[in-house]
């Protein structure tokens, strides 16, 4: 029997760009053999603590506005505070990783992948890079490369403000989302199978 691992999505999204991008991220970890996802929306987030306690991983997502996390994500973010933070280290250990997704190119995404990162530690979670060498940075490459951006941290997708979800973010933002969610869950495997093996 394949032994499960447990990968969830937690997002914010305002106008469904980055509902589309958490959707990539679960699919990419959906594809690894043996991982159960679940995809939840921090406006449902109470019905949930108590399966984030039971995952192997969580993948935060927020769009970024005015260079930081949602409030809505930021409302999540802070009530982990009494609801994980003050029963004593529920989420130490998990892997993390994150994405988030702007209207503009870079929008100071770069700050809010650097405060989801610092949030994981603060819950000594194991932080993931997105593991993408930078995508669209020569005169030989193009907009449909993988990592586009060129993001280390995690996966950044931009999705133009005068356009629904159906399209945007483009086709290599979503791809670059299905690689970190696929790099999570096997990260995520590996970390269960080493310690079925050191147990």
């Amino acid at each position: 029997m394949t032994d499960i691992t447990r990968v969830a999505v937690v997002y914010h999204s305002g106008y469904g760009h980055t509902a589309k991008q958490a959707e990539a991220v679960a699919q990419g970890a959906g594809s690894v053999v043996g991982t159960q996802v679940s995809l939840i929306s921090v406006d449902q987030i109470d019905q949930y603590w108590e399966t984030l306690e039971g995952v192997d991983a969580i993948i935060f997502g927020t769009p970024t506005y005015m260079g930081s996390a949602s409030a809505q994500f930021k409302g999540f973010m802070d009530s982990t505070s009494r609801n994980v933070f003050a029963k004593g280290g529920v989420w130490a250990n998990k892997i993390a990783a994150g994405f988030t997704n702007a209207a503009s190119r870079s929008g100071d995404k770069l700050a809010t992948l650097q405060q989801l990162s610092i949030f994981a530690a603060q819950h000594g979670m194991h932080w993931i890079n997105l593991g993408l060498p930078p995508g669209h940075n020569s005169s030989k490459t193009t907009e449909d490369m993988l990592n586009r951006h060129s993001f280390w941290l995690g996966a950044a997708a931009q999705s133009d403000a005068d356009v629904g979800p159906e399209l945007g973010p483009p086709k290599a933002d979503l791809l670059t989302a299905q690689h970190l969610g696929a790099r999570v869950a096997n990260v995520a495997r590996q970390m269960a199978a080493g310690r079925r093996v050191l147990g």
